[in-house]
């Protein structure tokens, strides 16, 4: 992983107050993913990138068991503080581990493996998605399921100049109160198939507070499915939007639920 994409990776996640209000109206994969586990009679679930735990919380208050993993401590601790405010009957359902998805390792196996909100947008090669993949195999029963999404690569935004800034309106940052101006950049790299979002927030002197990229690597349908082939799993369903609709130029997602299969003779497990 170059160095960019080590920061594009983490810098988006350091802060736990702020990303928990940007994304806390984010709902309907939420819904999503507590219907799925009901839906497989999953009673436990393994969650790859728990992030603050809006799925997590979800479930357990569904009364799930949930193990969720993330390589952020700040993701984790923000989450911790969010369970300090449910029912111990809640909090005694979620599990929470440090860990890279790559190289993460429980001793048991789940009915149910999710890796909600573009968390696999963070796997930037075909070794990535090699050694996660066969992370998942490892904790997936044999009639178990994978399920995640990631977006679906909009040709219009992954077009737009590098130099370009593109606002996104007024927002109050969480640790003060204090509203920023919000842009949004843009920087694609067609052979990596990487784009880096470069977010920055502008005071009224037009100062920059804080700059942070997100590093997310854009995945097309085929090849989704081939990754997936190729490492053990057989996709059983790939929809568009939460709604469950096909796929289609407007949709906004690839939603995904796979089921593992026997590896391909020679397939090794890294």
């Amino acid at each position: 992983m170059s160095r960019s994409y080590r920061e594009g990776t983490r810098a988006h996640y350091r802060d736990a107050r702020y990303y928990e209000q940007a994304y806390q109206k984010r709902r309907n994969d939420v819904r999503f993913y507590v219907d799925l586990a009901a839906e497989l009679r999953a009673r436990r679930v393994l969650e790859l990138g728990v992030g603050t735990g809006r799925v997590a919380l979800a479930l357990a208050r569904a009364g799930v068991e949930v193990v969720g993993v993330d390589l952020m401590p700040s993701m984790l601790e923000g989450l911790r503080t969010r369970l300090e405010r449910e029912p111990a009957s809640v909090r005694e359902r979620v599990t929470l581990r440090t860990g890279d998805l790559r190289r993460f390792r429980a001793k048991e196996r789940f009915p149910l493996v999710i890796a909600p909100f573009n968390v696999f947008m963070h796997l930037y090669d075909r070794s990535d998605w090699e050694r996660a993949l066969a992370r998942v195999h490892e904790h997936l029963r044999p009639s178990g399921r994978l399920a995640f999404d990631v977006l679906l690569p909009d040709p219009f935004i992954l077009s737009r100049p590098p130099t370009r800034r593109f606002t996104a309106g007024i927002v109050p940052y969480p640790s003060h109160g204090k509203r920023y101006r919000f842009f949004e950049s843009y920087d694609y790299d067609a052979a990596s198939q990487v784009q880096i979002t470069t977010m920055q927030f502008v005071d009224g002197r037009g100062r920059a507070k804080v700059t942070t990229p997100l590093s997310q690597r854009q995945i097309f349908p085929a090849e989704l499915e081939a990754l997936l082939h190729y490492n053990g799993f057989r996709l059983d369903q790939l929809w568009g939007d939460f709604d469950r609709s096909p796929i289609t130029n407007e949709s906004p997602s690839e939603i995904v639920v796979a089921r593992p299969v026997n590896p391909r003779r020679g397939t090794k497990s890294r």
